[in-house]
């Protein structure tokens, strides 16, 4: 597949990637492909932002409602499935058009990742025992003293990550920063295929702030604590799976057992994933070899329209 052309369309979080996706799979043939850790869940559809059943009828996803809640989905399966629907659509002759906001699914894909050792369920549980006496920021604070690079780009409250950077650090005895290091290139970069990266994101901070916040109200009107109260009831379903643990529905679970009010849900899942775009955008910048696009300039369809056919005649450069 030398020669080939991978595009990915990357941003933080309510920036407008899944509209101009729509949009850039009209003028080119794309084959678009999820880049989402929440997406891929079945059943999760209202607090995921997922492109609704009509939108993906227009133009398939792929590589979104491929799990039951209850299963984990790696990095590493995600590379693997991505590279696999990748291969399919160039030999179809379109153009992969990767487009979502997880990072490490993003590096798994184009940079590849050292094999992690699985989770150790006792291990897991300790973690978890240990969390509730002194909380997830006093475990930060434990994987700052063993792993000091990793608990610098997580945020104290992000428990999943904490979670399994500590998990790592403690089987593998040493940093998991360290382990990762020595990360083997992915076989899709060893093709020598075309790669355009795309950053959409609103060029004021305060513009983002504000589609975060009028998303999630407009989620609680979609219904997303009735769609997370469904989850509930499901015997296989607790409020510990990873899935579970993605913004919205860890808070949302927490107003349903009455822990909190419903102010207090909508002010946290806000504030949530404000920090969530903010590490997101301080992920972007560090990336090399990229077109920033603001999302609110109205001829940004065109401007990326561009970008890909420039990149297609190999001539596109940041």
């Amino acid at each position: 597949m030398s020669g080939q052309l991978l595009v990915c369309l990357m941003g933080p979080t309510a920036a407008g990637k899944t509209v101009l996706a729509m949009e850039l799979a009209r003028t080119f043939q794309c084959t678009l492909i999820s880049v989402d850790s929440a997406q891929v869940y079945r059943h999760m559809d209202v607090g995921t932002g997922k492109p609704t059943v009509a939108e993906r009828t227009v133009v398939p996803h792929h590589l979104v409602d491929i799990r039951e809640p209850h299963c984990t989905y790696s990095a590493a399966a995600f590379a693997a499935d991505a590279r696999e629907v990748a291969h399919a659509a160039w030999a179809a002759g379109h153009i992969p058009l990767l487009v979502g906001g997880t990072g490490l699914y993003f590096r798994a894909l184009l940079s590849g990742l050292s094999a992690l050792p699985s989770a150790c369920p006792g291990l897991r549980e300790e973690l978890e025992s240990e969390a509730a006496h002194i909380g997830w920021s006093g475990l930060h604070r434990r994987l700052a003293e063993l792993d000091p690079a990793t608990a610098a780009r997580l945020h104290p409250n992000d428990a999943q990550r904490i979670q399994r950077a500590l998990e790592v650090c403690l089987t593998l005895r040493k940093p998991m920063s360290e382990y990762l290091a020595g990360a083997v290139p992915s076989p899709l970069l060893a093709l020598g295929g075309r790669l355009l990266k795309l950053v959409v994101s609103p060029a004021d901070r305060t513009v983002l702030h504000r589609r975060i916040a009028l998303r999630f109200d407009r989620m609680l009107t979609d219904g997303l604590v009735g769609e997370v109260q469904s989850l509930r009831v499901q015997p296989r379903i607790h409020r510990h799976l990873p899935a579970m643990k993605s913004i919205g529905y860890r808070q949302t679970w927490d107003y349903l057992e009455g822990e909190i009010t419903r102010h207090q849900l909508s002010e946290q899942v806000k504030a949530a994933t404000r920090q969530l775009a903010r590490r997101q955008l301080t992920w972007l910048r560090r990336e090399t070899q990229v077109h920033w696009l603001d999302s609110t300039d109205g001829a940004l369809v065109g401007r990326a329209s561009k970008l890909i056919g420039e990149a297609l005649r190999g001539s596109a450069k940041p």
